[in-house]
């Protein structure tokens, strides 16, 4: 287990703890802290203040065992991929034989192994990712930070990325760390969720959990793309919890303005009159499928169990 004891983003100090030989994602906004908490964990220079232990054991600052890739990923220009992951065997002193059977090994878990004799120019993205993590795992190292390693990559690369982290975790019990502001991500991929708002942990656990009860409307807005929408004072609603067919809850007054599609989801953008007479107040609603919703007056429609209620609003 990994912890960061009396750790402070800003206020006040507290506990945070990832899961060893598991994917522990810290979901968060730009400027929200994720980058200076990794920098904390790797022992590099950061604002922030906190201990970080490893299975109860205190880490010294220098000769951590952790690895970090970010999200401008850089490997050496001059080497071979292979060159790439051997270095920190290299470093390490390692025999040559040893070298070149870990390259082997590390190459084909990520892939790559193919292309161990190729200079990083002539990778697409996608493989020169996949040549920094093999680099990063190559020292075998027990914490692999992975800062929103996946940001400049196409979806769908992304997807086959992320399934292949599953692969690479269960094969090295490795305690993986990754940053993302994606909440979609954030849920397939997390054994462990962080909420990190501000520098501050907002709240953390099973990621499903975090979705279906969280604890602020801060952290409902993490967990919502786009972001949850207000009924009234104290009430919120996802955007895929609303209806524009009939059904047992809340009926609303909404004014349509404008929707979009893209094939899979449909985005509808209305201004709507809370249930305490608030508003006219802006919502999204997003739909499964294709459909067309002119502009102009329509009814919406919210089930009780969807509504997230929240005492201070």
């Amino acid at each position: 287990m990994l912890q960061v004891i009396d750790y402070s983003g800003g206020g006040g100090a507290e506990d945070i703890e990832f899961l060893g030989g598991a994917i522990n994602v810290v979901l968060g906004s730009n400027h929200s802290g994720k980058t200076d908490l990794c920098r904390l964990i790797a022992g590099l220079e950061t604002p922030l203040a906190g201990e970080v232990y490893l299975d109860g054991e205190m880490l010294d600052r220098q000769n951590r065992p952790v690895s970090m890739v970010s999200q401008s990923f850089v490997n050496y220009p001059n080497w071979s991929v292979g060159e790439n992951i051997a270095s920190p065997f290299v470093a390490q002193g390692r025999s040559r034989d040893e070298i070149r059977r870990r390259v082997r090994e590390v190459a084909a878990l990520l892939r790559i192994d193919h292309l161990v004799h190729r200079m990083p120019d002539e990778l697409s993205g996608g493989q020169q990712q996949r040549v920094a993590i093999a680099r990063a795992i190559a020292g075998e190292p027990r914490v692999l930070l992975m800062d929103e390693p996946f940001v400049n990559i196409d979806f769908k690369l992304r997807e086959e990325l992320n399934l292949e982290l599953r692969t690479l975790v269960e094969s090295t019990s490795v305690c993986l760390l990754f940053t993302s502001s994606d909440p979609s991500e954030a849920i397939s991929l997390a054994d462990r969720l962080v909420l990190l708002n501000s520098g501050q942990v907002e709240q953390a656990g099973d990621p499903l959990d975090l979705y279906r009860y969280p604890r602020s409307v801060v952290a409902a807005h993490l967990m919502s793309d786009p972001g949850v929408n207000q009924i009234s004072a104290t009430e919120f609603v996802r955007p895929e919890h609303i209806s524009i067919e009939p059904l047992n809850g809340l009926n609303l007054a909404a004014e349509i303005r404008a929707f979009e599609t893209n094939g899979a989801e449909t985005y509808i953008h209305a201004d709507v009159m809370g249930i305490d007479e608030t508003g006219p107040m802006e919502w999204v609603i997003k739909l499964h499928g294709m459909h067309q919703v002119p502009p102009g007056p329509r009814q919406l429609f919210v089930r009780s169990e969807d509504v997230l209620r929240f005492p201070h609003g």
